[in-house]
C-alpha cells in the first residue's frame, strides 16, 4: 500500500505482492489489477436480512445504483429502470412509501443519492450532469450543473473531453458535505476532479485531472467527508482512495483494498470507512474470483476486518455501487447487477488488528 502520511507529505513505496487466487495458480493481470493486496484480514460475520424492500405490485428496482437513510431511518433508493431514473422512498421497516420526481429533467441516468444533516435529500445523475437537492418534502430547492439542450446518449470518456468549468459537471458521481455545509461533488468519468462549492452552491475550489499521479483520478466514483472535513475518495480505475484536506490538498493514498466502487463514513462520534471492492459489471468469472469484498477500515487506512464476496445469493455482492453506514453495523447496500437493496447486519465487532 502507498501511504501519504497524515501528520507530513510522505509518500511510501508499494510493495509489489504476487496473489493467488484458491485453486486458480497464479492471477492474470486483469485479476491482479483488481485484487486486493492487504494480508490476513479478518472475517467479520453477517447476515442479509430476505425482502428488506417491499415495493407495491407491478412496481419494481432496476439497477440498485444509489442508497441511502435519513434521521428517521427511512430508506432511499435512486434506481436506473424501464422509465429512466427513479427515486424511491421506503420506511424504516422497507415498506414503500413514495416515488419523489418522476419525470424530472434532472433524470437520466442515476448514479447517487444522499441525505444531508437536515435530512434533504440530494442525487447526482451521470446522465443529466447535474446534482438535485430535494428538501424532506420532496421539493426541488438547488440544482448545481445543467442537462445538455440535445442528448444522444452519454458523453464519451474516449472522446477530447472540453476543459473543466466551476458550474459545469461532465458526468458526475457522488456528493457530500463538510460540517459547516459545504458540497463536495466528485465529477466524475470526464472532468477527473472534486468540486468544493459552499452551502450556497458558489464555486470554492477543484483538484484532479485524469492521470494516474497523486491527486490526479481515473472515475473519482464515491465520496465522503469526516467530522473533521477531510475528504475521502474512491479513485475506482486507479484502486485506491484518496484522502483530501478541507481545502483539497492531498494528504493520504490507501491503496490494498482493491477497487473502491463505494465508500462510506459512519456518523461518529468514533467513526468508521467502509469500501467495497466490486467486481466489474460483466460478471467475468474470473474477477468476480478474487473480488466482491467490503472492508471496514479506520479513518486513517488501517484495516479492521472484512465480509463478503462476489456473487448473486442473498449475501453475496454483485457490483456494490453504494453503501449506507448511518448504522455502524446495520448497512444498507445497493447493488447494479442483482438489482437490489440488501439489508446488512455484522454480527460481532471486528477485530482491532492494524493492517498496513
Amino acid at each position: 500500500m502507498k501511504r501519504l502520511c497524515l501528520a507530513g507529505a510522505v509518500l511510501l513505496s508499494a510493495v509489489s505482492l504476487i496473489a493467488q487466487a484458491p485453486g486458480q495458480g497464479t492471477l492474470t493481470p486483469a485479476q491482479l489489477a483488481l485484487k486486493a493486496t492487504a494480508q490476513g484480514v479478518p472475517e467479520i460475520p453477517f447476515e442479509s436480512a430476505p425482502n428488506f424492500l417491499k415495493l407495491p405490485p407491478n412496481l419494481y428496482l432496476g439497477e440498485g445504483i444509489g442508497v441511502a437513510r435519513n434521521s428517521k431511518g427511512h430508506v432511499f433508493v435512486y434506481t436506473r429502470s424501464g422509465e429512466s431514473s427513479r427515486l424511491f422512498q421506503f420506511d424504516q421497516s422497507g415498506a414503500f412509501v413514495r416515488e419523489i420526481g418522476r419525470g424530472l429533467y434532472g433524470f437520466v441516468m442515476a448514479h447517487a443519492v444522499r441525505v444531508d444533516g437536515q435530512d434533504n435529500i440530494w442525487t447526482v445523475d451521470e446522465g443529466a450532469n447535474t446534482v438535485v437537492k430535494f428538501n424532506p418534502e420532496g421539493r426541488v430547492e438547488m440544482v448545481l450543473g445543467r442537462r445538455e439542450e440535445s442528448v444522444e446518449g452519454l458523453i464519451p470518456t474516449a472522446t477530447p473531453i472540453p476543459p473543466a468549468q466551476p458550474y459545469r459537471l461532465n458526468r458526475p458521481t457522488d456528493i457530500a458535505w463538510d460540517p459547516a455545509g459545504n458540497i463536495f461533488v466528485s465529477d466524475g468519468y470526464n472532468n477527473s476532479r472534486v468540486v468544493k462549492y459552499d452551502k450556497n452552491g458558489r464555486y470554492v475550489t477543484s483538484v484532479g485531472s485524469r492521470g494516474t499521479e497523486p491527486s490526479q483520478f481515473n472515475t473519482p466514483h464515491s465520496i465522503q467527508v469526516d467530522a473533521r472535513g477531510n475528504v475521502f475518495v474512491g479513485d475506482r480505475n486507479n484502486g485506491r482512495i484518496q484522502v483530501f484536506d478541507n481545502n483539497l490538498t492531498l494528504r493520504a493514498i490507501y491503496d490494498n483494498v482493491g477497487r473502491p466502487w463505494a465508500i462510506c463514513i459512519t456518523p461518529g462520534p468514533h467513526q468508521y470507512l467502509y469500501s467495497s471492492s466490486s467486481n466489474p459489471d460483466n460478471n467475468n468469472a474470473d474477477l468476480a474470483a478474487v473480488t466482491g469484498e467490503i472492508y471496514k477500515m479506520e479513518l486513517d487506512g488501517r484495516i479492521l476486518g472484512k465480509f463478503g464476496h462476489a456473487g448473486k445469493q442473498l449475501g453475496e455482492f454483485s457490483t456494490v455501487h453504494a453503501i449506507d453506514c448511518r448504522n455502524e453495523n446495520e448497512l444498507l447496500v445497493a447493488e447494479i447487477t442483482a438489482w437490489r437493496v440488501q439489508k446488512i447486519t455484522l454480527r460481532a465487532p471486528a477485530t482491532t488488528t492494524s493492517l498496513r
